[in-house]
Order: C-alpha cells, then sequence, then structure tokens
C-alpha cells in the first residue's frame, strides 16, 4: 500500500534530474556557439520588444486620449443643429431658445456658443485668420477654461468692446507689443478690443474648439464681427444618471418644435470614449502584428541556429543514442536549446520595451504605465516561439539515424 507514493516520487525525481540534465546540456550547447547564439538571441530580443512595446504604446495612448474626454468630463454632451439636406440653407436659432435646452431633465446646463473666422490685428500686426467664439458665461464652466490672467468675458461687456484670448494668440500679441496682455488691444475687422483676459493652454482633443488660438467675445459683439456665424452649437452636461441616448432623445423632441427642419445631433463624451476605444483597439491589434513581423523573423533566425546546431552536432547525437539515448530524449535536448535561448530572448526583450516606452513616455510627456498584458504577452509569446521554431530542428535531430550520425 505504501509502495505507490514512494515510486510516484522516485518517478518525479527521475524526470527532474533528466529535465535538469536537459537544461545543463541545453545551456552548454547555447555557450558553445557563442556567436551564432548571440545572433539568434538579437532576433528574438528584437521581436519580443516589437510585440510589447508596440502593445504598451497602443495602451498607453488609449488611456490618454481617454484621459483628455474624461478631464472635461463623461456626463458632457455637444449639441448641433444641421440642415436636412444641402438645398435646404443654413440653420439657426436664437439664444434663449438654446439656453432653453437647460430647462429639460436629462440637461442640467447649456452654454451655446458661435463660431466664426476673421483677420485679427494685434498690436498693429496683422495675424493668421483666426476663431471667433462667441460665448456665453457658462462655457468657461462646462468647457473647463482656466485664466492666465484677467477676466472672462460677460453679457455686460455686450456693448462694449472687451475679449477674451487663447494662449496662442496671449503669446503672439506679447511679443508683437513687447508689453502686458491684459489691456491690449485687438482689432477684428473694424472693431477694434480690448484685453480682459487671457487663458491657460488647454488640450485641443477633448474641446469642441481650439481655444489656444480663439479670440472669445460676447454673444452680440461676435454677432457683430461675424456677421455669417450662426447659433447651431451648444455644450451642455447631463443630469446626473442620465444616459446619453436620453439626453439626446429629449434634446431632439425639444429642437423638433424650435427647428423643425434641422437635424439634431447630440454626441457626448461618454459615447466619444466607447467609440475612441474600440478604434484605439483596433490601432493596437495593428500595432501588435506588425510587431509580430519582427517576432517571425527572429523565430526564424532561432529555427536556422538550430538546424546549424543539429547539423554540427551529428557525432554527439549518434554517440548519444549509442549509449542508449531514445529518440524523445534528443528531441527534448534540442527543444530545451529553442526555449531557453527563446526565454532569455524574451526576458531581454520585455526589459528593452519597458525601457523603450518609458523613453517615449518621456519624450511626449504622456503618463508612463507598464501594460501587464503586453509584458505577459511577451514571455507566453517567447515560450510558444521556442516550441513551435525549435520543434522541427529538434524532430530532426531525433530521426536522425544512430550510425549515420556517427559517420557523419
Amino acid at each position: 500500500m505504501t509502495g505507490g507514493p514512494r515510486w510516484e516520487r522516485a518517478g518525479r525525481g527521475m524526470l527532474d534530474a533528466v529535465g535538469r540534465a536537459n537544461l545543463v546540456e541545453a545551456w552548454s550547447g547555447l555557450l558553445a556557439a557563442k556567436q551564432r547564439t548571440a545572433l539568434a538571441l538579437i532576433g528574438i530580443v528584437i521581436g519580443i520588444a516589437s510585440v510589447s512595446s508596440m502593445i504598451s504604446i497602443g495602451t498607453i495612448v488609449r488611456a490618454e486620449a481617454a484621459r483628455e474626454f474624461e478631464q472635461l468630463g463623461t456626463d458632457i454632451v455637444y449639441i448641433r443643429l444641421r440642415a436636412q439636406d444641402r438645398d435646404s440653407g443654413a440653420v439657426s436659432v436664437r439664444l434663449e431658445d438654446a439656453e432653453g435646452v437647460a430647462g429639460l431633465a436629462a440637461i442640467d446646463a447649456a452654454a451655446p456658443y458661435t463660431e466664426g473666422s476673421s483677420q485679427v490685428v494685434l498690436a498693429g500686426t496683422a495675424t493668421s485668420t483666426l476663431r471667433i467664439i462667441g460665448a456665453t458665461p457658462a462655457m468657461v464652466e462646462l468647457s473647463r477654461l482656466e485664466l492666465a490672467e484677467g477676466r472672462f468675458v460677460s453679457p455686460l461687456d455686450a456693448r462694449s468692446y472687451f475679449c477674451t484670448i487663447g494662449a496662442d494668440v496671449a503669446n503672439e500679441l506679447r511679443e508683437a507689443s513687447g508689453g502686458p496682455v491684459i489691456g491690449a488691444s485687438v482689432r477684428i475687422g473694424d472693431s477694434v478690443f480690448t484685453v480682459a483676459g487671457a487663458l491657460k493652454r488647454a488640450a485641443i482633443g477633448r474641446r469642441p474648439f481650439d481655444p489656444n488660438n480663439a479670440v472669445i467675445l460676447p454673444m452680440d459683439a461676435a454677432a457683430r464681427v461675424t456677421p455669417n456665424s450662426m447659433l447651431r452649437d451648444i455644450l451642455g452636461r447631463m443630469a446626473p444618471g442620465t444616459h446619453y441616448r436620453e439626453a439626446g432623445r429629449q434634446v431632439a423632441n425639444y429642437f423638433g418644435r424650435f427647428a423643425p427642419d434641422a437635424r439634431v445631433q447630440v454626441r457626448s463624451a461618454e459615447e466619444l470614449i466607447e467609440q475612441l476605444h474600440r478604434q484605439l483597439r483596433l490601432y493596437t491589434l495593428l500595432l501588435g502584428a506588425v510587431g509580430g513581423i519582427a517576432l517571425l523573423v527572429g523565430g526564424i533566425g532561432v529555427m536556422n541556429v538550430m538546424l546549424v546546431a543539429v547539423s554540427e552536432r551529428k557525432p554527439e547525437i549518434g554517440i548519444r543514442r549509442a549509449l542508449g539515448a531514445r529518440r524523445r530524449d534528443i528531441q527534448a535536448q534540442f527543444l530545451s536549446e529553442a526555449m531557453l535561448l527563446s526565454l532569455a530572448g524574451g526576458v531581454l526583450g520585455v526589459l528593452l520595451a519597458v525601457a523603450a516606452t518609458w523613453g517615449i513616455c518621456q519624450f511626449t510627456g504622456w503618463q508612463f504605465t507598464v501594460s501587464v498584458g503586453g509584458t505577459a504577452l511577451g514571455a507566453l509569446v517567447a515560450g510558444g516561439a521556442g516550441i513551435f521554431f525549435g520543434f522541427y530542428p529538434a524532430y530532426q535531430a531525433a530521426r536522425l539515424d544512430p550510425v549515420t550520425a556517427l559517420q557523419g
């Protein structure tokens, strides 16, 4: 009754000993051909590093893009009125009707705005055409615009000529005038405005317009300098617990009364994040596929090294077969060499991928994170490559005739 466990322990001990012996032989075989081993190792390192770094970078890019939207808030919706077709003309609503969206159960706050363009002259120097934004005070809160200095324009400035400028416009004005930004003059068309405030630099991707290259005016003032601009855009904030589809339905029904010929588009930050994740997931897979090509080249290099090793070590194989080694022992030895080579390349490749990803994040200013999925995939792919690309050479070694091997 007690013999069974002892025999099992003895069997496991023998298997462990054989495994250790194969690893020792594999290590010795790789060291015996250092140059060839190093060349194959470089190939597998580059392949694993390509796969791991591509997946890690794709994951980081996806997180950075999502973070841009989440900073603005996942409860933000972008409302735009468009014509049903090109022949029906432009669509516009009154300011009070646009602000009335905030009275819906699904919408907590609304910031209508107009967007146009005009030639702007800073300190007597003509600049390129800039965006002219007509905004309400609610725009500051909903779009998370931050002031670097001064103040934001208000409805009290409707008959006065004050404006708030973006970060890039402020820098250009500072260089042109050589003096302070606040109180400087900006000419838009035939009107001269006094700068009341300047914005901090803001990320473009999470806002409906680029605030860095914009001049922000009160609604009435913007209508005077850009008469062709239409009020058809609204930045809104959903009420707590509201799904963006329900918000879109209520907004569409609301504007159906004021602009029945308009097509209402409602997009939420949450919806954009979902679409972004789907697109960047495909982008990550594409990057991984590109890295996989490099891994394939490295794996072929491993196979080539092992085939050459089998050809050069035929006498060794013949002697081992003559001393009683079985075919599966020979196959296990060469398969161990291939796996050991691939795993060593996998470890070095993962370390290289982490270092490369860190360097790219330092250069771009992204938040560095180690992708557990990319690292684990690199290790799994390394082991799989060793088995896949090492199987055929190991099989060839095991099928050698002992007599022919001793002669050759």
